[in-house]
This record gives C-alpha cells, structure tokens and sequence, in this order.
C-alpha cells in the first residue's frame, strides 16, 4: 500500500479506534443506563468506578488505554509508519476520537486515558520519551495521593508532560504534540477546575483523609 493511503488508512481507523465510548458501552450493559445522566456525567472510567463499579470501572479504563497505544503500535508494524510526525497523527487522532465521538454526537470524555496510552505507544517506538512516560505517571500518582483529587492530578500530569518533552529534548513535533495534549486535557477539565476552586470536586476517600 503506498504512503499516503497506509497514513490515510492509519488515521481514519485510529480516529474510529479511538471514538469507541467504552464508558457509555459498559453503562449499558452493566446497569442498562446512560453513564452521561449519573454521577459526574462523564464516560471516562473515574465515574465509570464511581457509577457502575470497580471492574466495569478498571475494564474500561484499560480499554481506553489501549485505544491510544494499539493505533500507534500497530500500524507503525503494520505499514511501517515510524517517522514522528505520522505516529503524533496516528496518537493525537486516537485522542480527538475519544474526546470528539462521532458515535454520540462528537461528545465524548476527557482523554486522560487514551493519551496515556499515546504514551505508552510512543514510548515502545521511541525510547528516548521513556523517562517522561514515568515520571508523567508518578506526577499524576503523587498529586493524586497527596490531594485525592482525580482531576486535579490529571490536570497537573497534562501541565508538566510538555515541560518534560523538552528537558528530555523530544523530536520537536512529539514536543508539540505534549503541548497539544495539554490544552486539550486542560480545556476538557473546565467543569472541574471551576468545581476545584469552589471546593465542590469530588474527592477520592483515600484512607489517610479525615
């Protein structure tokens, strides 16, 4: 398959890899709802736990991981897409998929997950983003441990993961993309910024809180 359409096909299927609502799919089958009209009313899997359950909460946030990492893992193998700009495509696709569903009226949740799983993707591809893969992830525990806020921590992991692109010196484009990432998990935690400085977001009742 020339280039161009292997780029083409990558994308097309990466967008609708990523715009599966995995949340709103387990809110039908576990308890027949909409998961949009309970609890936070979002589909990512945080409400997913909060409505629905432990299991149904961890199956769909690693399936929304793996919407960002098989797109970029898969077709880079498959059609020997390795070049940066074409993975960052394939990734950020998988992610405007997920936040923009063309399923449920290109509403879909905050991304979070599924650009973890860009990461991992592009970290398998790319060793050098390695160490800002991990150190990402324990941004986002520490925040998370320390406050008990999932969003909070989410937020504060989109913020620092561009800083990180370029003290590790990503190619320039992963660069843009973290920077793109950013907006996007910052944009789609409006609600829960506005709620974060009213004191109205929910908190995690980790067991060191009183």
């Amino acid at each position: 398959m020339p280039m161009p359409l292997s780029i083409a096909v990558s994308i097309l299927v990466s967008y609708l890899l990523g715009a599966i609502p995995t949340g709103y799919i387990a809110g039908r089958m576990v308890k027949n709802i909409d998961i949009r009209e309970h609890g936070s009313k979002n589909m990512g899997a945080t409400n997913v736990f909060r409505t629905l359950g432990m299991w149904p909460g961890i199956v769909v946030l690693l399936i929304d991981i793996l919407k960002g990492v098989l797109p970029v893992v898969v077709f880079a193998n498959i059609f020997d897409l390795h070049q940066p700009l074409v993975l960052v495509a394939i990734g950020v696709t998988a992610v405007v998929g997920h936040n923009w569903t063309v399923f449920l009226g290109f509403k879909g949740g905050k991304g979070v997950a599924t650009t973890l799983g860009v990461l991992i993707g592009l970290a398998i591809e790319i060793p050098g983003i390695r160490p800002v893969l991990a150190l990402t992830v324990a941004i986002w525990f520490v925040v998370f441990l320390l406050f008990g806020y999932v969003s909070l921590a989410s937020i504060a992991a989109g913020v620092v993961l561009p800083v990180l692109m370029v003290y590790f010196n990503a190619p320039f484009v992963i660069k843009i993309m973290s920077i793109l990432l950013c907006v996007f998990i910052v944009l789609r935690h409006r609600a829960n910024i506005t709620r974060l400085g009213s004191g109205q977001e929910n908190r995690i009742k980790l067991p060191w809180f009183k």
